[in-house]
């Protein structure tokens, strides 16, 4: 198989959309990202996966926090903005849950603190222990084979 290949079968797997957010000296640092999940209930642990050329790789290993802000379906120029995907400048407001930076009018706020981290083929996997978490009432972004889908109710 190719990377083109393999990039195509990931990209059949429906997930939600995240920005991971972490705080180093005062400043807030972000990042869009699908790769995340729940990995334990006792203790309360997700999972992300961050690329090694990603600049919010080192900074994460700093402060050994993140959050992972589950993006509503109303969110995608968020989603673009933490990709790099739009030119203009754009300021994002943040608020704190337990200390910690996370973005408003999420489907869910999580707040961790870096329990271990994997190195794994060219991903580094934090394991996080969620210490808050607050959540909307809101619709998810979805994201489905290289495009921002959103989910219709029947």
């Amino acid at each position: 198989m190719d990377d083109r290949q393999f990039r195509s079968a990931m990209g059949k797997f429906a997930t939600g959309v995240t920005v991971i957010t972490t705080e180093v000296d005062g400043e807030v640092h972000g990042m869009t990202a699908n790769a995340f999940m729940s990995v334990s209930l006792e203790p309360k642990l997700v999972v992300i996966s961050i690329g090694e050329k990603a600049r919010i790789l080192n900074k994460i290993k700093e402060s050994k926090i993140f959050s992972v802000n589950i993006l509503a379906a109303d969110q995608k120029e968020l989603s673009m903005i933490f990709a790099g995907q739009l030119k203009e400048h754009r300021e994002v407001e943040f608020d704190c849950l337990d200390g910690k930076p996370v973005l408003s009018g999420v489907v869910a706020q999580i707040a961790c603190e870096v329990s271990a981290e994997h190195l794994e083929g060219d991903h580094t996997l934090f394991i996080g222990k969620v210490t808050d978490i607050h959540l909307e009432d809101s619709e998810p972004l979805v994201f489905y084979s290289g495009r921002y889908r959103s989910l219709l109710e029947e």
